[in-house]
């Protein structure tokens, strides 16, 4: 049960990212803009969310000029969570007879 909490809050996770990325390329571009009320409220919330998970990698990432690979090093970090060990959790709590 927790594990199944836990792999649905890393799929919400993981496309919040989708998402923020995405909206800093459509920014990045003009496609849209944040002086639109909307726009500019879900960048906030998107860039309070991930944010704190970003702010680790880019401390010890080196500068790639305009483009940011923060984004992808944090869904590399995501499927290794979700693959191998959430895989293993999940066999170790069936072991344990707590599945």
């Amino acid at each position: 049960m927790l594990l199944d909490i836990l792999s649905i809050l890393l799929n919400i996770l993981w496309w919040i990212i989708i998402v923020q990325a995405v909206m800093s390329w459509l920014i990045a571009f003009n496609v849209i803009n944040t002086h639109n009320d909307f726009v500019g409220q879900l960048w906030h919330v998107l860039d309070r969310i991930t944010e704190p998970l970003y702010r680790p990698f880019r401390r010890i990432m080196p500068d790639f000029g305009g483009i940011d690979l923060t984004p992808m090093v944090v869904l590399i970090l995501l499927i290794i969570i979700q693959g191998p060990v959430m895989s293993y959790l999940y066999r170790l709590g069936v072991q344990t007879g707590m599945a």
